[in-house]
């Protein structure tokens, strides 16, 4: 089986199916885009340059989205850590998943790349 795949089915549920929507939304919003495994984690990339990626914060025990070049991004719902390029977007299985807001995010950053 596909590395990408096994990854996401290793996933329990309902992580899992929130997953695979959010892969097959980034990866629609924009034929350029592209996924990898990298680290052991989906990674994304944008005309072969980083762009975002999925992981567990243990912390939150909450998945989020990371977004390369975070730092320049300005949207409140966006957290920054310790991080000094990525800023990340919690997402929490019990909302609505903010898809518009993270449509707006991806557009602003492929500006930037």
């Amino acid at each position: 089986m596909n590395p990408l795949n096994e990854y996401y089915l290793r996933q329990p549920e309902p992580s899992r199916s929130i997953l695979l929507f959010l892969r097959e939304f980034i990866l629609k919003h924009d034929p350029q885009i592209t996924e990898t495994l990298s680290f052991g984690l989906p990674f994304f990339k944008f005309k072969g340059k980083m762009f975002c990626y999925f992981n567990y914060h243990k912390k939150f025990g909450k998945y989020y989205i990371s977004f390369n070049k975070g730092k320049e991004l300005m949207y409140a719902e966006l957290v920054r850590e310790d991080r000094k390029l990525f800023k990340i977007l919690l997402i929490d299985e019990n909302e609505d998943l903010p898809v518009e807001l993270i449509s707006q995010i991806m557009e602003d950053l492929k500006k930037m790349l």
